[in-house]
């Protein structure tokens, strides 16, 4: 009988054990086990996003190189998981295609730069030229393929 009593006396003094539930990411939409409250504390921090670790480290990265804005980061990650569950993974070659698209943009928003360092004598570097059309030369092969099969 003292043994129960002391067991039901030791019960009494643990804390409660939380509910875990699966919460969903609402950027790249991977789950994860949490307990309620850690799930408002996430939210209470990410404008009342669900985000997993992972995409939280994204954003505090971000929000680091932007200065601190935690809003302006979080809905540029946002945007790129976006983009990247949209197209990149349905699409392996549009992302290649995507991130030469960013490159050159990059590359034409340096070409316009106004930096004394980006001139030398008046005349503008970098830029990539175009010496001509690659679509005589396709439809010359498209032409020569049609003779070759008669």
């Amino acid at each position: 009988m003292s043994l129960e009593m002391s067991k039901e006396a030791n019960d009494l003094h643990l804390p409660s054990i939380s509910e875990v539930e699966d919460a969903k990411c609402e950027c790249c939409g991977m789950s994860e086990d949490c307990t309620p409250e850690y799930v408002s504390i996430v939210r209470a921090k990410f404008s009342g996003k669900m985000i997993c670790g992972l995409c939280s480290e994204a954003v505090k990265e971000e929000s680091e190189k932007n200065g601190g804005k935690r809003e302006e980061a979080l809905s540029e990650h946002m945007n790129a998981c976006v983009r990247f569950n949209r197209i990149e993974r349905t699409c392996p070659v549009l992302l290649q295609a995507e991130a030469m698209r960013e490159i050159l943009k990059k590359s034409v928003s340096r070409a316009k730069s106004v930096s004394p360092r980006d001139y030398k004598g008046g005349e503008r570097k970098g830029g990539i030229a175009r010496s001509s059309s690659c679509i005589p030369a396709i439809a010359r092969e498209i032409v020569d393929r049609k003779i070759e099969d008669l």
